[in-house]
């Protein structure tokens, strides 16, 4: 482990101390190495909330035109209304899909994945 061009104690950065190479023990793979720590294999990314946008389309105005909206002014988007909308995560596009309304809420049904989301 040691190599000329490290040496075994060196001053480390701050306030005087050493650094020293340590000595580890190999992990030889024994009878319980293969068993899993917990019953099943669990990807702790399954439990981490994220927030999706979904984006119906855009329009371009200038400042001078968004100050002087009124109520029930309209500003025309650039998707057609039977067009897929975006899936949005983290402003990145990482799906497509149909606006539609269960109950009272809007929705989005999932049609296309562009780039295979990987578990």
């Amino acid at each position: 482990m040691s190599d000329s061009k490290y040496p075994a104690n060196a001053p480390a950065a701050d306030s005087g101390r050493t650094a020293h190479v340590i000595a580890l023990t190999e992990l030889h793979d024994g009878p319980d190495s293969a068993r899993p720590v917990i019953g099943d294999p669990v990807n702790p990314l399954h439990h981490i909330k994220t927030r999706l946008q979904v984006c119906v389309g855009q329009v371009e105005v200038t400042v001078g035109e968004l100050m002087s909206a009124k109520e029930h002014q309209v500003f025309v988007l650039d998707r057609l209304v039977d067009q897929p909308v975006d899936v949005l995560l983290e402003g990145k596009v990482v799906a497509r899909g149909q606006l539609v309304a269960v109950d009272d809420q809007f929705a989005v049904r999932i049609t296309d994945i562009p780039v295979p989301l990987k578990a």
